[in-house]
């Protein structure tokens, strides 16, 4: 299960700091979005609009030609003209003259590049700006038909488009252009709206181009051909309204497209633009808001670590180092690292601890002493029992005139006591300690003659050093409580085992032995404090193998392969000891 601990809490705490400041600005972020694409399509319908009344006005303005000159004294007289011969008089030139001057100054009227031309269908001649011919009467009035005309044709490899607009007078012969008095002809061509849509773009636009369907597209000149195509078929397809704001997706780019409608020339004007490049600043303020809150997360995460790592962990470690130095864990330690304060803290908690410890060792090696003085002074007072018995046997064999028996007995006795009595080092070969025991062993078996025994030392733990009077206690246990309270054979048997880096010192007895509930007890009372009625033999020699050898040394208790009691007596081998028993 996972569990909320300092680090989490703190990282948790900082992502929920987080959230509303992220919300709020992708929120915040979208408004303004929101307002920014409807200002940019306000504002670009608005120029959009104000440059297409700017086209219409100059084609209305061209529309409102033929209406003036209609009306014009030249153009009046030039209508009701007759030739009866096919050349014109010199009253007739002259009125050409001014016909043609009078189209040069309306055509000079306006920047746009224009053409007019007056025809006389009475006269069967066309007069322009540049001179007068005949014309075509049938093909004329093939041409003739209400509202503006658009004719293409290819300059220079691309597309230009020819606006024409016809008026007759009267406006009835519409039907029958042949019956019309005077027929005026305006045109232009798509490089006036071609020059007005580089301007147009020239003040900041993108694309501008107009476009009708049926008929083509007037681009301007530094157009991208192809995209403005490919963007064509998309509203095709999507169909177009007198005005648009659209979005059209074109491979991997989409854009922003704006449309709108003549109603003069039922062409569209249309202008687009890279969303990017409207969203570009939005995006960066967008990529640096999220840099910045990944960073404010990672700060946050680190400041988490080190507040964790820095505080929360060496508080955790000195709890736990005070549960156990409760718990009578007085090797506890800690680990110090840095020199911050928590770290001259652990420095000072390990300090005291060592204090505390040397403190309990030397109070419990004290103990120790006493308890070892008051089995000394148990021991003299059994000791004697033992040595009466000894002079009891041997005053029993000298009355039986058996004297090898009264030889061997006081022999092992004076060993026994030489070696108890002489024993002043701290630490005593095993060797030492068998043959003390062999002499022991000897004695009881004087006394009782259906006890054997059995030795089998390596010789590698010959030379082991071992803290005197070890052995000894193991034997005479396993002799009074396991062999001599039965009247069957009994039989000892001691031996040494390497056991990984230990050495086990090994008693097995035949004797009455003890339950499992009673080796637990037994095992039990090894790690209490010693009780007057249970006696201090085996404690002694517990506490003591671990005052030498550490925590892992000491006794251990099971059931033997004789039926009764194996003790074993165990402690870990140096460096030194393994490679020499190896």
């Amino acid at each position: 299960m996972f569990k909320f601990n300092f680090y989490t809490k703190i990282v948790s705490i900082v992502i929920v700091l987080l959230i509303p400041v992220l919300i709020l600005y992708v929120y915040s972020n979208q408004t303004t979005t929101g307002v920014l694409r409807e200002e940019l399509n306000q504002s670009n319908y608005n120029q959009l609009t104000f440059f297409q009344n700017q086209v219409n006005t100059n084609i209305e303005m061209i529309s409102s030609w033929p209406h003036l000159l209609i009306h014009d004294p030249d153009v009046a007289s030039f209508q009701a003209i007759f030739l009866k011969d096919k050349v014109l008089n010199l009253d007739g030139i002259n009125l050409v003259k001014r016909i043609q001057t009078k189209l040069g100054l309306q055509e000079s009227s306006s920047n746009w590049r224009t053409g007019l031309s007056i025809y006389s269908p009475s006269l069967g001649r066309v007069v322009s700006e540049n001179g007068a011919s005949s014309y075509d009467q049938k093909v004329l009035n093939q041409s003739i038909t209400n509202g503006w005309q658009v004719s293409k044709k290819r300059v220079y490899g691309k597309d230009q488009f020819i606006f024409s607009l016809y008026t007759l007078s009267p406006f009835s012969s519409l039907a029958n252009p042949e019956t019309a008095n005077t027929i005026i002809k305006v045109e232009f061509d798509s490089s006036n709206i071609q020059d007005m849509l580089d301007r147009f773009k020239g003040d900041g636009r993108k694309e501008p181009f107009y476009y009708k369907k049926g008929v083509g597209v007037i681009y301007n000149r530094s157009a991208n051909e192809e995209l403005s195509g490919q963007l064509i078929t998309k509203l095709e397809k999507l169909g177009l309204h007198e005005v648009d704001n659209l979005t059209v997706k074109i491979g991997e780019e989409s854009y922003l497209v704006h449309a709108v409608l003549s109603q003069t020339t039922g062409w569209y004007l249309i202008d687009y633009m890279p969303l990017s490049d409207m969203m570009s600043p939005i995006y960066s303020s967008n990529r640096l808001f999220y840099i910045t809150v990944v960073g404010s997360l990672l700060v946050g995460i680190v400041g988490a670590y080190l507040l964790h790592s820095q505080v929360q962990v060496p508080i955790l470690q000195l709890v736990r180092a005070f549960r156990r130095l409760k718990d009578g864990d007085y090797a506890v330690r800690l680990s110090p690292k840095g020199s911050h304060e928590f770290a001259f803290l652990s420095r000072q908690f390990n300090l005291m601890v060592e204090q505390i410890q040397e403190l309990f060792e030397k109070v419990y090696v004290e103990k120790l002493h006493v308890k070892e003085a008051r089995l000394k002074q148990l021991q003299s007072q059994i000791n004697p029992h033992f040595f009466y018995n000894c002079f009891s046997f041997i005053t029993s064999m000298a009355k039986l005139r058996n004297h090898e028996a009264v030889v061997a007995m006081a022999h092992n006795l004076s060993k026994y006591y030489r070696y108890t009595t002489r024993q002043e080092r701290d630490l005593v070969p095993l060797s030492d300690e068998v043959e003390f025991v062999q002499y022991y062993l000897k004695i009881q078996q004087m006394r009782m003659p259906r006890l054997t025994f059995t030795i089998d030392i390596s010789s590698q733990a010959h030379s082991l050093l071992v803290p005197p009077l070890m052995l000894q206690p193991l034997v005479e246990n396993a002799v009074l409580h396991g062999i001599e309270p039965q009247a069957e054979e009994g039989i000892i048997r001691i031996m040494t085992e390497r056991v990984g880096s230990f050495m086990y010192l090994i008693v097995d007895d035949n004797g009455l032995g003890l339950s499992d509930e009673g080796i637990t007890s037994l095992t039990l009372a090894l790690e209490k404090p010693v009780e007057e009625k249970s006696g201090y033999g085996l404690w002694n020699v517990h506490q003591r193998m671990r005052l030498h050898f550490g925590e892992e040394a000491g006794l251990d208790f099971s059931l033997s392969p004789l039926v009764g009691l194996r003790v074993i007596l165990k402690w870990p081998l140096s460096i030194a000891e393994e490679q020499e028993d190896a």
